[in-house]
C-alpha cells in the first residue's frame, strides 16, 4: 500500500544533508541497491538505510523488491511540495541574473570603448621612452 506523502514531511527529510546526498546519488533516475548506494556514499550501510527509509516515508524514494535486493529509485513527485514552495523564490534569483548579466555587458563595453582608444592606460602628456 502506497502511502501519501505529507508536505511537511518531504522538508523533514530532506534537512536532512545525508538525505540530500542519498538524493543526488538517485538522481540520475537509475535504480540502487543499498549497498551500492552505501559505496558511493561511503558511509556504513545502517546509516544509508536510516536515510532511505525517511526517504521512503515521506515519498521522495520508491523501493521495489528483486530477488534478495530492495532496489531505490528517486520519486521526483515526491520533491514537488519543495520545487512548488522554492519557485516563488525564482523571481529574485532571475532579477539577480539579469542585474549581473547588464553589469558584465557593461563592463565589457567599458573595456571595448578602452581599447578603441588607444589602450586608456596612458595619461596625458606621458610619452613613449
Amino acid at each position: 500500500m502506497t502511502r501519501r506523502a505529507n508536505p511537511s514531511d518531504i522538508f523533514g527529510a530532506i534537512a536532512e544533508p545525508r538525505r540530500r546526498e542519498v538524493i543526488a546519488v538517485l538522481s540520475d533516475g537509475q535504480e540502487y541497491a543499498v549497498n551500492e548506494i552505501v559505496v558511493r556514499m561511503q558511509i556504513p550501510q545502517p546509516a544509508v538505510s536510516k536515510h532511505l527509509g525517511a526517504l521512503r516515508k515521506a515519498g521522495a524514494v520508491t523501493v521495489i523488491k528483486r530477488g534478495q535486493h530492495r532496489m531505490y529509485r528517486l520519486n521526483a513527485e515526491g520533491l514537488k511540495p519543495v520545487y512548488e514552495w522554492v519557485k516563488d523564490f525564482e523571481r529574485y534569483w532571475t532579477h539577480q541574473v539579469s542585474q549581473i548579466k547588464q553589469h558584465a555587458e557593461r563592463k565589457a563595453l567599458e573595456r571595448m570603448i578602452r581599447m578603441d582608444d588607444g589602450g586608456g592606460n596612458k595619461k596625458q602628456g606621458d610619452k613613449k621612452k
